[in-house]
């Protein structure tokens, strides 16, 4: 018996180059985007394991390396640890805070009809658009006033009303999104209005609520100029304040290569944050849930 050879399928036409190149390009955009944001951190990472006699070169890898940058963060009258501890309690208590009231509003504007709610929206943004520079005077003179100074509230109000806007404006956005036949089939199941907020809409909006969870973290971790201002005692200073006030062996000379280690520990929580909540942060969990 002699076998049958299956004919050969077509050969598909190579795609000529100017096709090539524009498919390409996105990726290429994409490289240079996370390089031009990931080349400070490698750079802050790459100094902080030099030896501090080598703080300076620029070679793109230590010759040597080294931990001696990472145990002086923590060594000395740095008292790094307990900054570390100032700064989770001002963010996270800024970000359930503002998550308390900005999820509440902004289901209030979202669902509810009243006179001159577009205007109150727009004096909320436009709150943002003061920079928190021109406020610290005021907010100085105030806190001063009524003995604020060197207390936790000094620095979570401040990064309070500079979230919140923003938190608003955003879960706003998002709940308008959600169908309101998810509320009324809820309600028409024997849920009441508070019932059905807290078990439906309040789940089905956690991709909005955690993804500014995490922005308002980030940016309360990372305040600098509040925290450096209404805060005058070592043991109550946020780590970036702490960073700041590094000083070397004699006291005079700049550490850089201990302040790199300490923005290199400064950052991990930011990332461990992310790995964290990133399969929370998703869109489409609504489609389907009228059915």
């Amino acid at each position: 018996m002699t076998a049958v050879r299956a004919p050969r399928a077509a050969a598909r036409p190579a795609k000529p180059w100017p096709a090539r190149l524009r498919g390409a390009l996105p990726y290429a955009g994409i490289a240079l985007v996370a390089l031009y944001c990931l080349a400070p951190f490698y750079w802050m990472v790459i100094s902080a394991f030099r030896r501090p006699q080598d703080q300076f070169d620029n070679t793109p890898v230590p010759v040597r390396w080294s931990v001696e940058n990472f145990t002086a963060v923590f060594g000395g009258n740095n008292d790094f640890g307990r900054a570390l501890l100032n700064s989770l309690i001002v963010a996270g208590t800024t970000t359930v805070l503002t998550l308390v009231i900005g999820v509440f509003t902004a289901y209030a504007l979202a669902r509810l009809n009243f006179p001159f709610k577009n205007a109150v929206l727009g004096i909320i943004i436009a709150t943002t658009m003061f920079p928190g520079i021109s406020q610290l005077i005021p907010l100085l003179k105030l806190f001063t006033d009524i003995g604020w100074i060197n207390t936790y509230q000094a620095m979570i109000l401040p990064s309070l009303g500079f979230a919140l806007p923003l938190t608003v404006w955003m879960l706003t956005t998002f709940f308008r999104q959600l169908p309101f036949e998810l509320e009324q089939a809820a309600m028409v199941d024997g849920c009441t209005r508070g019932q059905a907020f807290r078990k439906i809409i309040v789940p089905l909006a956690a991709p909005g609520v955690f993804t500014t969870a995490i922005i308002t973290f980030i940016a309360a971790w990372n305040e600098f100029v509040i925290a450096l201002s209404v805060v005058n005692e070592q043991q109550m200073q946020t780590a970036t304040v702490a960073i700041s006030k590094f000083t070397g062996i004699s006291g005079h000379d700049q550490p850089f290569g201990t302040q790199m280690a300490a923005g290199v520990i400064v950052t991990v929580p930011l990332v461990i944050v992310v790995l964290i909540f990133q399969r929370r942060i998703v869109a489409g969990l609504a489609a389907g849930g009228v059915k």
